[in-house]
Formats: C-alpha cells, sequence, structure tokens
C-alpha cells in the first residue's frame, strides 16, 4: 500500500501583488512609503528587516509586488496592509480586498449609500 502523500509542499516562488490605484490616483498614499513600511516590517526567520534576497519588494506606479523564496503567507501582507493604513489614519476610509488568489485591491468604503437611499424615499 503507497504512502499518503503529505509534507511534498513544493517550496516554489510565490508571487503576491497589491493594487493601490484608487488611493493613488486621489494622492491618499505615498507608494514609497508604503514601501518602504514593508521593507522595514516584514519578517524573515523571526526578525525584521531581514529580507535578504529571500523576499523581493518592488514597486511599480500603482501597484506593490512582493516575491518571496520563502515560506509567505498571503494573509500576512493583508495583516501588514491593514496595519499601514492604520497608522496612516485611512483604515477608516479604505479596505483590502482580495480580488485574485495572489493578490489584493485597497478599495474605498462605500458609505454613500446610506445617505442615497434617504434621498431616494422623499
Amino acid at each position: 500500500m503507497p504512502l499518503a502523500k503529505k509534507d511534498k509542499k513544493v517550496k516554489g516562488v510565490s508571487k503576491y501583488k497589491i493594487d493601490l490605484t484608487n488611493p493613488i490616483d486621489d494622492g491618499i498614499i505615498d507608494i514609497k512609503k508604503f514601501e518602504a513600511f514593508l521593507k522595514d516590517k516584514v519578517k524573515v526567520d523571526g526578525k525584521t528587516a531581514n529580507l535578504g534576497n529571500k523576499i523581493l519588494i518592488t514597486s511599480d506606479k500603482k501597484i506593490i509586488t512582493v516575491t518571496a523564496n520563502v515560506e509567505f503567507s498571503k494573509r500576512y501582507l493583508k495583516y501588514l496592509t491593514k496595519k499601514f493604513l492604520k497608522k496612516s489614519d485611512l483604515r477608516d476610509w479604505l479596505r483590502v480586498v482580495a480580488t485574485e488568489k495572489d493578490s489584493y485591491t485597497l478599495r474605498y468604503f462605500d458609505i454613500n449609500n446610506d445617505e442615497n437611499e434617504d434621498d431616494d424615499d422623499e
């Protein structure tokens, strides 16, 4: 009887993207500050600012790409993004939404829906 296939997880390269198009177009977030925040806060082997060649964080004009050669969680990236939004006092207006299996997008909360519904009743 063959053995069960477990512990055969291949440690390949994982690549995650964070799309900051809306906040950058409105001038709310500086992509360079966010990139620097991630470089300072991402932990590798339990230490911050220890990226080395294991994790590469790059920014395009409106998209940040995190390429990891070690085990790296997409959820951890969401956690750090929320932490940056809280630090920048933007957590009340922006949220982090998973758009694909390997990407997040920052979107605004829909706060105008309640006001529009009240106007339609009159």
